[in-house]
């Protein structure tokens, strides 16, 4: 990176500045812009092909600032504890923990695969496990009907007492952003895998038993302001803070340590 930005300094130094004794050519001139022409396409294309986070740079950014859930709730009958944990999945953790996390995710998104491979095991590990918050994850079905099928299927299988199982199963295969993974045969083998009765389980998805409950969490998502995945939303009895990205698990541990 030094050595680019000397570059690009040395390059500009000879074009525009008078007082450097030797005047270039045209030809040198011409050499030299294809050369910035040339750093600027380099640049371009990492950022598009390079993973990286969304527009969100901060950490973390306040939801409703230091206004208990209470307050939120009684202002605008939107937001409270109920509200933000009812209708998602099955609670991980003690339900009496003093703090929860929502999560808002899509089965085929990129990032939340990321979040599930690098940051969930230890999140849950250190914090849902010890007794210090429980965990609910919410259905935002961003890329369209396969997300909402991989939604619907994780549900079936809670109806056999083995949502996270199916979840995290979903997360460990997963294939790509609307490449077509989401497929019944797929969806049939995750049931195996994980030891579900495949008869109940393709009559309660063929059924689209849970397409509704599905619809209805991304519906109340973009209500509160919840606009990408992954999304979290961290509250105690006195504040909400939001997180947005497959954040490291150190932006976690900032946030629930001092919340």
């Amino acid at each position: 990176m030094h050595l680019v930005l000397e570059s690009k300094i040395a390059v500009r130094q000879i074009l525009t500045n008078p007082n450097i004794g030797i005047k270039p050519s045209e030809s040198v001139k011409k050499y030299y812009i294809a050369i910035l022409a040339a750093m600027v396409i380099v640049a371009v294309s990492a950022y598009l092909f390079y993973p990286h986070e969304n527009a969100f740079n901060t950490s973390s950014q306040t939801l409703i600032g230091n206004q208990s859930i209470q307050q939120q709730s009684n202002s605008s009958n939107t937001l409270s504890v109920q509200t933000l944990v009812e209708n998602g999945s099955p609670m991980l953790g003690d339900p009496n923990a003093k703090i929860t996390i929502v999560e808002w995710g899509d089965y085929q998104c990129t990032y939340c695969h990321l979040f599930h491979q690098n940051t969930k095991d230890q999140l849950i590990q250190e914090y849902v496990n010890t007794g210090k918050v429980n965990f609910v994850f919410r259905d935002f079905p961003l890329n369209g009907p396969d997300s909402i099928l991989a939604a619907e299927a994780a549900y079936c299988s809670g109806d056999q007492g083995k949502y996270w199982q199916y979840h995290d199963e979903l997360y460990n295969n997963w294939g790509g952003e609307r490449t077509g993974w989401v497929n019944q045969k797929n969806l049939d083998q995750f049931a195996t895998n994980v030891g579900l009765d495949l008869n109940q389980f393709d009559k309660c998805v063929n059924d689209k038993k849970y397409e509704n409950k599905v619809l209805a969490n991304q519906q109340f998502g973009q209500e509160i302001g919840i606009d990408g995945t992954p999304s979290f939303i961290i509250f105690n009895d006195k504040t909400i803070t939001k997180i947005v990205g497959a954040q490291p698990f150190s932006v976690f541990q900032q946030v629930l340590d001092n919340i």
